[in-house]
């Protein structure tokens, strides 16, 4: 359950502990984002506003946006990011009944899936020339989108790129993938990436979640998977260097904390090793810190002694 609260004294340890200069504030609930962004804004962080539309057909989209856009302009949001790998998740761009259905589907490589990719982006962009035109009526700060990387997108409408950046930075695709957004002359956001807690995580990228066994009472990590707190900790250094080195401007770290996926000293039932966060949730929520939270804000003081 969300907890204004609870949202306000974490946004405080993003800025005043993690030294965090700027938060993405995501979400699907409208009222929910606002009060999260409003206390990050008072906070000090740069605001990037994230509304996450789930199962949104394209014709749905547009007013969605149109409510958020006036909310990210009230608390004074500098950035309005349109929406998150829309083929995934939202509604009537790729094949499937929902969003865990398209996964399971994309990730099978099946032949189907993949050759509805071209229709697919054609969508995607003209649902978010739409979107933007829609939010630039009501949004005076900046607008991008956080794509995935197997999406191509139109840039042209947006004033920053953003791409979900899971994969390996030592990769030569990765590299090229980046190159090749970096000829368009703008300025490029990481809008995600991470880690979870476990040995091997980086290699499963953002599917690194997927290994809890769901049809257990409770729920149990599936066999096979060691807790390793400092495997995101390697996975970070590499990424964060990488993208000092080619001047990416902004980069976002998923996640703080995980609360649907608490620690237990089982390890059958330690389900935060399928966490991103940089902070566990033990059984009565509260939050400890792991490994991956020194080493962001070591990472975040180094930037702000630098700029």
């Amino acid at each position: 359950m969300f907890d204004p609260e609870a949202a306000r004294a974490e946004l405080r340890v993003i800025a005043e502990e993690l030294r965090c200069d700027a938060v993405r504030i995501t979400g699907d609930d409208p009222e929910r984002l606002t009060a999260a962004a409003q206390h990050a804004a008072d906070a000090g962080l740069e605001v990037w506003f994230s509304p996450f539309p789930c199962e949104l057909t394209p014709e749905q989209l547009s007013l969605y946006f149109a409510d958020c856009a006036e909310r990210a302009e009230a608390v004074g949001a500098q950035v309005f990011v349109a929406g998150c790998e829309l083929s995934l998740f939202g509604s009537g761009f790729l094949p499937g009944p929902d969003t865990l259905a398209r996964i399971e589907t994309f990730n099978s490589n099946d032949l189907t899936m993949l050759a509805s990719m071209a229709e697919a982006n054609a969508q995607i962009n003209t649902a978010l020339a739409d979107a933007t035109a829609t939010v630039r009526k009501r949004f005076r700060g900046k607008l991008t989108y956080a794509a995935g990387t197997w999406e191509d997108i139109d840039w042209t409408p947006f004033d920053i790129i953003g791409i979900d950046a899971y994969g390996d930075p030592s990769h030569p695709a990765y590299r090229e993938g980046l190159a090749a957004l970096q000829r368009l002359g703008k300025p490029i956001a990481v809008t995600e990436v991470g880690c979870c807690t476990y040995r091997g995580a980086a290699q499963r990228g953002g599917m690194g979640w997927d290994i809890i066994d769901y049809d257990t009472e409770p729920p149990r990590i599936q066999d096979g998977y060691t807790r390793d707190e400092d495997e995101p900790v390697r996975y970070m250094g590499e990424l964060f260097a990488f993208f000092e080195a080619e001047r990416v401007d902004t980069a976002f770290w998923h996640t703080f904390a995980s609360y649907h996926l608490p620690h237990h000293p089982n390890p059958q039932f330690d389900t935060d090793l399928a966490s991103f966060g940089v902070r566990k949730v033990l059984p009565d929520n509260t939050l400890v810190p792991k490994h991956a939270y020194k080493a962001l804000a070591d990472i975040c003081s180094r930037s702000t002694t630098q700029t």
